[in-house]
């Protein structure tokens, strides 16, 4: 059900519902504090980042992740660096490659659904998962962001799972 809303929704709907969650991460106090933040680069059916990652990729460190093999790299974004397309479609970044993630402030995760507790649930592949669990042994808050129609009553979770901080 869910992901057929998605996919049902139009892209010009969903740009247009993207821009009320990005305005709201945009003026979190966890958001403009922030010096570096993870984002991530939308596939289509996301809450579209594309404009929202240049824009604040010129007023801070922007670190967008890559999928290597079965984990996640994270890797700066600067304005000038190119984005090339990764194993599942996602604009990657060229940029170097970020280890530091003792420096990272924030977090924007996404996500296939969302409930009260900021439990997520993802895509099946497990690739967040096993990347939120590196991040969580640091004191890194972490954003959910979706659309309305992602959020639900319960996800199914497991002992591995890490719940977002908040989701918008």
């Amino acid at each position: 059900m869910m992901a057929q809303q998605k996919h049902t929704t139009a892209p010009a709907a969903r740009l247009d519902l993207s821009g009320p969650i990005l305005r709201r991460l945009a003026v979190h106090p966890r958001f403009t504090a922030a010096r570096t933040v993870l984002l991530y680069h939308s596939l289509p059916d996301e809450v579209d980042t594309s404009d929202f990652v240049r824009y604040w990729s010129l007023r801070k460190n922007i670190l967008l992740p890559s999928v290597k093999g079965k984990d996640i790299e994270l890797h700066r974004y600067a304005p000038g660096d190119g984005l090339e397309s990764g194993p599942f479609g996602i604009q990657e970044s060229t940029g170097e490659l970020f280890t530091d993630y003792a420096s990272i402030d924030l977090a924007v995760i996404p996500g296939v659904a969302f409930d009260a507790q900021g439990n997520r649930l993802g895509r099946g592949a497990g690739f967040y998962d096993r990347l939120l669990a590196r991040l969580r042994e640091y004191p890194i808050y972490m954003i959910g962001i979706c659309f309305d129609f992602q959020r639900v009553d319960h996800v199914p979770t497991e002992a591995h799972d890490i719940p977002m901080d908040e989701v918008i």
